[in-house]
């Protein structure tokens, strides 16, 4: 029996583009505390009690329970995959359950309360038998977890969904204490509802707090995001790097910079001639250390990525932004689809088609 309050929902006031959520569908046992569990890794929108993959449509709780339908007591996992992958989310999933165990899960005995990880996408299923195999090394007995196509989901009857938050006594077989064990999230992008410039793809991007921010990076790319120092020349991530890619905000996820604009200025950081849109770069003076100089900021982060100058290539508008490796995140090129960023391939290549 789970006693006492669960623990706080970190996802309650989060805001979500319902546009670019996935889903994956988990079975666990009683979907009361894989509901509730699962809502609360970070990233997730949402999560509600189905029943999937049985015989019959439109089941109820009755039938599950007493007319061998077939279905398994499965919870939808709503979630934003640039705040928390499928890998994090499935070995969350595992934490909470035996995968050695057929057809029960702590007091609960039955078909509909076995195991399995339940999809729709190619892709997910390839992720999910990656995790199924290294959990199978952590086993010396079989591992019964399913992992098959999503055939049907329905969702169950209403005083099931968020069970054990109107019943915070109820029964339920999962620890929440495993919630410590989940990575903090790194500070990526969050759509909220504002719209981005025309020119670009419709999303937005949320400033994470200082909490957020120290979680995912190191001491030194806080101290140049928030307090504005500056990274030593020659001795940083990028300023040698000539892959194509594309550069994003290390803080909030929001593409600033293009490897086709990207120089060698022999300053000893990453140059570039423009960013990706204007409208994502904030300029302000800056008078610090006895200097005039113009200081770049980002837009929706509102953090310091370093300085621009007029001493560039004159053939390529004659600006050097001048930008600290740590402000910034370099994502190859042939990794922007899989990392939800494959509208902005446009702006990288032998020369830009804008």
């Amino acid at each position: 029996m789970f006693q006492g309050r669960i623990p706080e929902n970190p996802n309650r006031d989060a805001a979500f583009d319902p546009t670019r959520l996935r889903s994956i569908w988990l079975a666990g046992g009683c979907f009361w505390g894989v509901e509730a569990f699962m809502a609360r890794v970070p990233g997730v929108a949402d999560a509600v009690s189905g029943y999937a993959n049985g015989k019959t449509e439109r089941p109820t709780y009755e039938d599950v329970c007493r007319r061998d339908t077939g279905h398994a007591e499965t919870v939808e996992i709503r979630y934003d995959p640039s705040r928390v992958t499928l890998r994090t989310l499935l070995e969350a999933y595992f934490r909470i359950i035996d995968p050695t165990v057929l057809d029960r899960q702590g007091n609960d005995v039955g078909t509909q309360y076995r195991t399995g990880v339940f999809y729709k996408d190619e892709a997910d299923a390839a992720v999910a038998r990656e995790v199924l195999e290294e959990e199978r090394k952590k086993h010396a007995k079989p591992v019964v977890t399913e992992l098959e196509p999503l055939r049907n989901w329905y969702r169950a009857e209403e005083y099931h969904q968020d069970y054990l938050e109107k019943n915070p006594n109820g029964y339920c077989h999962v620890d929440f204490g495993q919630l410590k064990r989940i990575p903090a999230p790194a500070p990526l992008l969050v759509p909220a509802t504002p719209a981005a410039p025309a020119a670009l793809p419709p999303l937005a991007w949320r400033r994470p707090s200082d909490a957020e921010l120290r979680a995912g990076l190191t001491d030194l790319q806080v101290s140049v995001l928030r307090d504005a120092a500056t990274e030593p020349p020659f001795r940083n991530e990028y300023w040698n790097e000539h892959r194509p890619g594309l550069y994003v905000d290390r803080g909030t996820g929001e593409p600033l910079f293009s490897s086709s604009d990207k120089f060698d200025s022999g300053c000893g950081w990453p140059s570039f001639t423009r960013p990706v849109d204007e409208a994502s770069i904030k300029e302000r003076e800056d008078r610090t250390l006895g200097m005039g100089r113009i200081e770049v900021r980002s837009r929706a982060g509102d953090f310091h990525l370093g300085h621009v100058f007029d001493d560039g290539p004159k053939d390529r508008g004659g600006l050097r932004y001048c930008i600290n490796s740590a402000a910034v995140r370099f994502i190859p090129l042939e990794e922007l689809e899989a990392q939800d960023y494959g509208a902005y391939r446009k702006y990288i290549g032998s020369q830009r088609r804008d």
